[in-house]
């Protein structure tokens, strides 16, 4: 092979300055968002009970939200039964009732410090009207 020892030495060094973050990363977390757990909304939460358990909410919101979504305006249905058998009005506003508190500055940060943190932009508020601008 015609100057095969300097495309492969070229691969080398291109294979490692590319890995080079992986490797500077090893053994280090992400710490999460800093979420302040003595709102009004969040201490509200201890006494009224999530549409699901919390362990099961934190990863699945947005799968619960899509499918009340697909259910609502698809198949016309705007009542969810949980896994306890209790129901829930099929919609965004169950979720405000709890985790949105307009007298407190902080509760809008519940849902924005996550998908800050996570670089997600939740296209909710396109549709519906962020309660902030509602209460006023």
């Amino acid at each position: 092979m015609y100057k095969g020892g300097k495309i492969i030495a070229s691969l080398v060094v291109f294979v490692a300055l590319m890995s080079l973050p992986f490797f500077y990363n090893i053994g280090k977390s992400n710490k999460g968002p800093v979420i302040n757990l003595n709102t009004p909304a969040i201490q509200q939460l201890a006494v009224k009970q999530c549409v699901e358990p919390v362990e099961w909410m934190r990863p699945n919101h947005m799968k619960l939200l899509s499918q009340w979504r697909e259910e609502a305006v698809r198949n016309g249905k705007t009542v969810y039964i949980n896994s306890q058998g209790k129901s829930f009005e099929n919609s965004l506003q169950t979720c405000v009732n709890c985790h949105f508190d307009p007298a407190s500055k902080e509760s809008d940060q519940f849902c924005v410090s996550c998908h800050t943190h996570t670089a997600v932009n939740p296209n909710c508020w396109s549709c519906h009207i962020w309660p902030k601008q509602a209460a006023k």
